[in-house]
């Protein structure tokens, strides 16, 4: 990918603005704000604000940071959450283990978490990195004792 910043709005502006807004996929965002980042223009500007305040994924904002200083933007840079990264996951976690029967197991738990909640568990995913799977499996076991 070029380094070379243009001044006018990509042409698939509309399905970047969309893919930088999924709440299905941390990934995808994350693309969308890196494509993005080429294009100094207001609208792509507010995008990338949007996704560096308000993502829940640290990656995603780190990454809108980041093309918002080489676009020559003042911000500042985003500081990482150490509590949930999204408001009432125990409580949607506490939900999805009492519809469960009460013998599940963790991949059961695991499947209906990512089939009810994909927003939720893909942005723990992206968060967590190579600690998601220890991290769920941790929640699941003290979900359990309650």
């Amino acid at each position: 990918m070029t380094n070379k910043v243009q001044n006018e709005l990509p042409e698939n502006y509309n399905e970047l603005k969309k893919a930088a807004n999924r709440t299905s996929s941390w990934r995808t965002r994350f693309d969308a704000v890196e494509e993005l980042g080429q294009y100094k223009h207001s609208k792509v500007i507010d995008v990338l604000t949007t996704r560096m305040t308000k993502d829940p994924v640290f990656k995603v904002q780190e990454a809108a940071y980041r093309q918002l200083k080489g676009l020559g933007e003042d911000v500042q840079q985003p500081k990482q959450t150490k509590f949930d990264i999204i408001k009432g996951t125990s409580k949607i976690l506490l939900r999805i283990k009492k519809s469960l029967p009460a013998d599940h197991s963790f991949k059961e738990f695991e499947e209906k978490f990512k089939k009810m909640r994909l927003d939720v568990y893909d942005a723990y995913e992206g968060e967590k990195g190579a600690g998601f799977d220890k991290w769920l499996e941790n929640e699941w076991a003290s979900l359990l004792k309650k």
